[in-house]
């Protein structure tokens, strides 16, 4: 059986691309057969829809899921968002851990998204801090929904690899409380991240705290941070956007401690 943009299992995945239902239910979609394989390796998948010619052609995928539904070309067109979808789509559970679980685990580099709405900016901070060895990546406040289909695809992968924590922005002392020191990004910081670098600073287990790039941190968080830290710029550029900030950081971080 073939399954069109009527079946009752199609039209239930679909509404999984808004916000409410994701949050109703604990699930969200996969796009694509990476994030279907990381998915799979998590062990999250609930049901796999496809093409008949992508679960041909990916029939190791097949053989790992729970559940697997052939698609027809419209209904796949229906469950993705992209311009040309690859054929796979995966019904998954959400996989947040709570703040305390993941800083019970003694995390030495951890990243905190603050009140960032942009999705594709969320998810290659999630691709970068799992690229940098980060334990945990943080939605802090009013963020982004990790589950967003630009967020999912975006991470490539990696919101499969690190702890996910959604909470309120109240998070500084719960961070301190866990040993690690917490580094507030800045375009206006007093200290710079070369200096950090040459006193030693960023040996020691790390939570970075990165703003939207619209508005920055909000004042609470700059001020409850052990430090203000800006990425020093060199040329002429103003600044620099949020996920080359966060990679310059996050990989000076995974520098010193390794």
């Amino acid at each position: 059986m073939t399954f069109t943009t009527r079946t009752p299992r199609i039209v239930a995945a679909r509404r999984l691309q808004r916000r409410r239902d994701r949050d109703q239910t604990g699930r969200f979609l996969a796009e694509g057969p990476q994030a279907v394989r990381e998915a799979l390796a998590a062990g999250v998948v609930l049901e796999l829809f496809g093409t008949g010619e992508a679960l041909t052609r990916h029939g190791d995928l097949a053989l790992l899921a729970p559940s697997v539904s052939e698609v027809d070309d419209e209904a796949l067109v229906a469950l993705t968002e992209t311009v040309q979808p690859q054929g796979l789509v995966a019904v998954c559970e959400q996989i947040d851990v709570t703040l305390s679980a993941a800083l019970a685990k003694g995390p030495r580099l951890v990243a905190v998204v603050a009140e960032i709405r942009d999705p594709g900016n969320a998810g290659t901070v999630l691709r970068t801090a799992d690229a940098a060895g980060a334990d945990a990546v943080i939605f802090a406040g009013d963020a982004v929904d990790p589950y967003n289909g630009k967020c999912v695809r975006a991470s490539a992968g990696s919101l499969f690899h690190v702890d996910v924590v959604r909470t309120g922005l109240d998070i500084v002392d719960e961070l301190r409380n866990f040993g690690l020191q917490t580094f507030a990004t800045s375009g206006y910081g007093s200290e710079d991240l070369d200096s950090l670098l040459d006193e030693g600073a960023l040996a020691d287990p790390t939570a970075w705290i990165f703003g939207s790039e619209a508005h920055g941190l909000p004042q609470t968080l700059l001020d409850a941070a052990d430090r203000q830290v800006r990425v020093p710029i060199y040329g002429g550029a103003e600044s620099l956007n949020l996920a080359a900030a966060a990679a310059v950081c996050l990989y000076a971080s995974a520098r010193a401690h390794r």
